[in-house]
């Protein structure tokens, strides 16, 4: 039966491209219909939030803030429906020769659970933007917002099968958008192995693909740094949301003349990691999305116990032991050799590894399968940039972490995946490109 909605959700969207009215409605009132989006999710942006926490775990203050930027993403998009162009070209002929930007057709779109609706926007507004029709799939753990926001997609407009929503495992309904010669492109985001089997899958009809996976992500903290921000940085790279971000700086590197300082004011500060109901006042940091999940970071913390030095965390916390919470949980005096310096757990977990000087920083921190994201903490800017560029990530902080904008790409290299997503390259993934030749001269070509 799943499959059967899926499929009649892919033909549902094949129609809307083909012979409905979405491909021909102007790049102006597509925009229209994407600020009416964001409209309406600022509208309902309190249920929303609270919705999120629900459906997903994170503390309230990240659930709101996942909301607006939400809206500001669709508002974002909105307003660059209007400014895609192509380009005239000088040919060695007489001939008006010109590139026009054409929406790609159906987009089979795949989302995560740990940000449901923010990444629903992030897929929905550059495909809708660009003129492109969509079948999203939200996880079968966190469903609910994506369904939320389909009800606002309703409330706005669009016109029928122009964005469909496919619920179920990854399994059925993942796999058929992957499969289906009807679809054009598919946009996923989640772990690497998976996005594997999604590239393989779409070799079917070569679809495009875009794949936004995994990352174990270097931060790095120079003895010069302030000492503060970087100490506040860490903890907030790598236990936002859980750390079930897939740009979280899990592998913190930190400069071996402040190393043992520095991990103890990390201690200090972790008791104001507040975990609880993320719908409580002063939570920091809420369950983990799954029983499942947390047996895996669970599984992960018992390596780590082996290979390194456990100095907090790594159990349940006490009161909340029926719930799926972990502790934020620290190893330190790791080695770049290690499991849990080098695989993606996508929890709270944090490895520290010192170094001894910028070089084996740089080499330590590109030691790794996956390129996503990486941040370095220093008060020397020539460092800082010197540093940055020879990182192999796609996305970089210097004296912060974590900060999103939609008018920036997003994504990463190697095992992180391939295509960007946000800002002007975002919706550059939903376009195909055209040259149109118009011959200028009236006499026949004479090859006869």
């Amino acid at each position: 039966m799943r499959a059967r909605r899926g499929q009649k959700a892919i033909l549902a969207a094949r129609k809307a491209f083909d012979e409905g009215p979405w491909r021909k409605t102007t790049a102006q009132d597509r925009g229209k219909f994407l600020f009416k989006i964001g409209d309406l999710i600022r509208a309902n942006a309190k249920a929303l939030a609270e919705l999120e926490v629900r459906n997903m775990g994170k503390p309230l203050a990240e659930a709101e803030y996942d909301v607006a930027d939400a809206a500001n993403c669709f508002e974002f998009y909105g307003g660059l429906a209007t400014k895609l162009h192509g380009e005239t070209m000088s040919v060695p002929a007489n001939s008006l020769s010109f590139v026009v930007r054409e929406p790609v057709g159906v987009c089979g779109q795949i989302i995560p659970w740990n940000y449901p609706l923010l990444m629903a926007a992030w897929k929905l507004a550059p495909a809708l933007a660009a003129g492109c029709t969509v079948v999203l799939k939200p996880s079968e753990l966190t469903p609910l917002t994506a369904l939320e926001l389909a009800k606002l997609i309703l409330e706005a407009g669009l016109p029928a099968g122009v964005v469909n929503i496919v619920t179920g495992p990854g399994k059925d309904a993942g796999e058929e958008l992957a499969e289906s010669p009807l679809v054009d492109k598919i946009a996923f985001t989640g772990g690497t192995v998976t996005g594997r089997k999604i590239a393989i899958a779409a070799t079917g009809n070569l679809k495009k693909t875009t794949l936004e996976l995994g990352g174990k992500n270097p931060n790095i903290v120079f003895a010069d740094a302030d000492f503060e921000s970087a100490v506040d940085g860490a903890l907030f790279a790598a236990f936002a949301n859980q750390g079930e971000v897939c740009s979280a700086g899990s592998r913190l590197l930190v400069e071996k003349s402040i190393h043992k300082k520095f991990v103890a004011a990390m201690l200090a500060k972790i008791p104001k990691i507040k975990l609880g109901h993320g719908l409580t006042p002063g939570v920091k940091m809420g369950p983990l999305v799954s029983a499942a999940h947390r047996e895996k970071v669970e599984a992960y913390i018992a390596i780590g116990k082996k290979e390194a030095k456990l100095v907090c965390g790594g159990g349940r916390p006490k009161g909340l032991e029926a719930g799926n919470f972990v502790e934020p949980t620290i190893f330190d005096d790791a080695t770049p050799s290690m499991r849990i310096a080098r695989e993606e757990i996508f929890g709270p977990v944090m490895t520290v590894i010192p170094f001894k000087d910028e070089n084996e920083a740089v080499r330590i921190a590109n030691d790794s399968d996956y390129g996503l994201a990486a941040g370095v903490w220093t008060l020397n800017v020539n460092r800082g940039i010197r540093v940055l560029k020879e990182l192999r990530a796609g996305i970089t902080w210097l004296n912060t972490y974590h900060p999103t904008f939609n008018e920036m790409p997003w994504g990463g290299y190697k095992q992180s995946g391939n295509g960007r997503e946000l800002g002007l390259y975002g919706i550059q993934a939903y376009l195909e490109t055209k040259q149109i030749n118009i011959n200028l001269d009236e006499a026949p070509l004479g090859w006869y």
